[in-house]
């Protein structure tokens, strides 16, 4: 062989300079993957919470709704109990 050439594992330098390249590329690799998740985890946690509003909405729409038609069925409740008395009041003046 010629002892001009020598290998990566022959020189000291040579080698810790790939040892230090691959955990610089590992660590890059991890950092990208970690991120790749911290940012699919925002986002998943961002349509939740967009979620959670707008079903808050819906309920809070359904709750007004629901309201309305409880006020109704009140108003209509009471005219029913007027209505009644009132027949009531006729029926014992006709006895």
């Amino acid at each position: 062989m010629n002892d001009s050439l020598t290998t990566i594992a022959d020189d000291p330098a040579g080698v810790w300079a790939a040892g230090i390249g691959t955990a610089g590329v590992f660590a890059l690799l991890i950092v990208v993957v970690w991120q790749i998740a911290v940012t699919w985890r925002s986002r998943m946690l961002a349509a939740r919470e967009e979620e959670y509003r707008r079903l808050s909405a819906k309920y809070a729409d359904l709750l007004e709704d629901n309201t309305e038609i409880l006020r109704r069925w009140t108003d209509e409740l009471g005219e029913t109990r007027a209505a009644v008395a009132s027949m009531e009041r006729m029926m014992r003046e006709l006895d």
